[in-house]
């Protein structure tokens, strides 16, 4: 790990004017780190991150990509390297998906077995068959399978960096919150580093391992979130995070980190009078009901176990009750208050349990 991205003083004076756009903008990124840049409207978060691929160009000042300054690389190569994703995806509508996902490698003269096997590995990546995809045409798409693509065709060269300009701002908050997590999922196994831009302070925070907040072109603070939330360098910081910091900071913590590892279990196949036995060791009011591979089967709450039947499963009730590890915990907690049982039950990606807990963890994570 080392330093992927560098600014130091970038500057941008508009020709003919004196108005600085960006002002001085220093910080460096390591590999592997998103930084969302964020801000008023106004402040020069784009035009900051254009320069990067030099869409804009430097009045002053240098970026170097992996120790390289950019001015000396050529423009196009430079491009080339770096992904680039933008709200409003811009997919070739003429153009297949496995057409649109190959253009860089194209342009790099990959050969066709190379460029297939990309496609194949980007599609699941991102979560689509390839089988089913490949050869349809963006309009047959939802929103949000495009912005997916949109994504797997910024990634398909491999490119150390990745520029991403309001990539869910276009989306409805139900399916923009689901490809935000997606998307998390996807940089767990990618691990490039990304420069982001948003006007969203709780997207910043959901999103950035660093957040870069200018006004007016200058840099106000870089930090991470956690560091933001808790400790805001001035008034402008303060009010641009808002007021409910500690409600923010859940976005911080993923349930997986925060969860106990021994729920209240029981097998479907169990009898009753072992459940009832484990639901009093337990001392909870319900069991979390697995099948015999691990799986989330259910709830038995104390009545449902002194009903008539032979087995847990001739009781078991149906629950929403959980969660992904991978969601946070304001989701978490959300959804504790949603439903009746007291705790949350966390299962892995084949819906394994694999923990549970309760607004007292919340609390302690946030102490901690």
């Amino acid at each position: 790990m080392g330093t992927m991205l560098k600014l130091d003083k970038v500057t941008k004076i508009y020709p003919g004017t004196d108005f600085r756009a960006v002002d001085e903008l220093s910080f460096e990124l390591e590999e592997g780190e998103i930084c969302i840049l964020v801000g008023p409207s106004g402040c020069g978060k784009t035009t900051a991150m254009k320069m990067i691929n030099r869409l804009h160009s430097i009045t002053s000042g240098k970026i170097y990509i992996d120790g390289q300054d950019v001015s000396s690389m050529d423009t196009i190569q430079l491009r080339r390297r770096i992904g680039y994703v933008i709200q409003n995806v811009g997919l070739f509508p003429n153009m297949t998906i496995a057409e649109n996902i190959s253009v860089i490698p194209n342009l790099l003269k990959w050969d066709k077995r190379k460029i297939n096997e990309r496609v194949h590995s980007l599609l699941e990546i991102v979560n689509l068959s390839a089988e089913e995809y490949k050869d349809r045409y963006p309009r047959e798409l939802s929103g949000g399978q495009q912005q997916r693509i949109g994504v797997a065709r910024g990634m398909a060269g491999d490119p150390p960096i990745m520029l991403m300009d309001e990539p869910f701002g276009a989306i409805d908050p139900t399916n923009r919150d689901h490809l935000q997590n997606e998307f998390l999922k996807i940089q767990e196994k990618v691990k490039k580093t990304i420069v982001f831009v948003t006007h969203d302070i709780d997207e910043a925070i959901k999103m950035g391992d660093k957040i870069c907040l200018l006004r007016d072109g200058k840099l106000i603070q870089f930090a991470s979130p956690e560091e933001m939330l808790t400790y805001p360098k001035n008034d402008f910081v303060r009010d641009f995070v808002g007021g409910d910091r500690t409600i923010k900071r859940l976005n911080l913590f993923s349930i997986s980190k925060v969860k106990r590892d021994d729920p209240p279990l029981i097998k479907a196949s169990a009898g009753l009078e072992e459940a009832r036995g484990t639901l009093s060791e337990y001392g909870t009011d319900y069991l979390v009901v697995v099948d015999e591979n691990g799986r989330l089967a259910g709830l038995a709450a104390n009545e449902d176990l002194q009903g008539k039947g032979e087995t847990v499963a001739d009781v078991v009730q149906r629950t929403n009750a959980y969660l992904d590890g991978t969601a946070s915990l304001k989701e978490a907690l959300s959804e504790i208050f949603t439903h009746d049982t007291g705790f949350l039950i966390v299962v892995d990606g084949d819906n394994k349990v694999s923990g549970w807990l309760d607004t007292n963890d919340i609390k302690k994570a946030l102490k901690d």
